[in-house]
């Protein structure tokens, strides 16, 4: 990712991003990284996730820095009917609007999106929420764990020795936020042609269900819930963790021909037209004693040495890394996937287009760092804005605790 101004294949979207927490800023990063103006409407308190360290830079948490670069931020009011106003104001050239407020809030401060419709026709209201707004759930929270526990993710992860197990990033707010982004790309995309803006939801709860596959798949087609299987596939195998002389190796085989060539390459050739293993459904039936034998082998191997040779073959495998070794990769540093500014370091956005590249223009904001820059774009005199500042509507750099 460039560090320079660039164009962007965002630029001239504007966002209000009036989200907190996880999802909804991963989802306005995506679209800051490739050039979208999005201001990020914090309470007077705050994106609480500024608390969520450590580690701290200065008074900010490292989850809160990871997720909100290329921002501007003001902090505004909005249970205040004048900083309703300036947010009404904000939405007259916005493209976009993100919240993950409870479902009825904004319908109780009187800017629901029956309103916000009628007078932003052209304007994209994207909410992120738990549950959504109906079903036995409507309206209730929604953390990412608790999504993992009730979609079934955690009842399919962890091994029979570990038990059910949260999975140890928060995959469904992050996915969530994605699909959050395809949301708006797809709206924006459909106003071109109709001229109109439109409301578009994604929850954590649908987005746990969505990327429960393959078990959804395999439940529909028999049945069973899955069973713990650690690190193992439920549906190929070998595609699990093997140790070696040095470190752990990631083996995935797709399918027989794969596992033929993987036998060949690791000097034991006869595994791949052994009965017990020939077919992906035989090894299955035979997983331990397959795992057996190419534990044998692969207990006489480096690791970094031995996935370099079966990559190079055309073969799945990885050594097991832990994050500092993943963010030194040389791989990593060549292919660019870390930027930096000033104090700032991160990971680059991982959408390369070939024209509209993105780029690092902006550190995190600190808290209502741009409200006077925002304001001021948007019309608003300084002495508006001092008097705004000085009633509470807009808030100053200092966060009520």
């Amino acid at each position: 990712m460039s560090s320079e101004a660039a164009t962007g294949a965002m630029s001239g979207l504007r966002v209000i991003d009036l989200t907190r927490v996880l999802g909804g800023p991963y989802c306005t990063q995506i679209l800051a990284d490739h050039g979208a103006d999005v201001i990020k409407v914090e309470p007077p308190a705050g994106d609480e996730v500024r608390e969520w360290g450590p580690p701290f830079h200065e008074e900010d948490a490292a989850y809160f820095v990871g997720i909100n670069r290329n921002k501007r931020s003001i902090g505004l009011d909005l249970a205040s009917e004048g900083g309703r106003v300036v947010l009404l104001k904000m939405l007259e050239t916005a493209d976009v609007l993100i919240e993950n407020f409870k479902p009825g809030t904004l319908e109780k401060w009187g800017i629901g999106n029956d309103v916000l419709s009628k007078k932003f026709p052209r304007l994209v209201h994207c909410r992120i929420c738990g549950f959504g707004a109906d079903g036995p759930r409507g309206g209730n929270p929604g953390y990412d764990a608790i999504i993992q526990a009730m979609t079934g993710m955690i009842a399919a992860t962890g091994s029979p020795e570990s038990g059910p197990m949260r999975i140890g990033v928060p995959l469904v707010d992050i996915t969530t936020g994605l699909y959050a982004a395809i949301g708006i790309l797809m709206a924006l995309s459909e106003r071109q042609r109709s001229g109109q803006g439109q409301f578009l939801e994604t929850t954590l709860y649908e987005t746990g269900l969505a990327i429960m596959h393959p078990h959804t798949a395999n439940y529909f087609m028999h049945g069973k819930p899955p069973s713990l299987t650690g690190n193992e596939h439920p549906n190929l195998v070998p595609y699990a963790i093997f140790p070696t002389k040095t470190d752990n190796i990631f083996i995935g085989v797709g399918n027989d021909g794969t596992f033929r060539k993987l036998c060949k390459e690791i000097g034991k050739p006869e595994l791949g037209t052994d009965p017990r293993f020939a077919r992906n459904k035989d090894r299955i039936a035979n997983r331990e004693a397959l795992r057996a034998e190419l534990a044998a082998v692969f207990s006489q191997h480096e690791a970094e040495p031995l996935c370099n040779r079966l990559l190079a073959a055309g073969l799945p495998a990885g050594p097991v890394q832990k994050i500092d070794q993943a963010l030194t990769n040389p791989h990593t540093i060549a292919r660019g996937d870390i930027i930096e500014k000033d104090w700032y370091k991160g990971v680059a956005s991982p959408i390369r287009l070939d024209r509209s590249k993105p780029s690092l223009r902006r550190l995190p904001p600190k808290f209502s760092q741009h409200a006077a820059e925002v304001l001021g774009e948007f019309g608003y005199a300084k002495a508006e804005i001092d008097a705004m500042v000085e009633n509470g509507t807009v808030c100053g750099p200092e966060r009520k605790r």
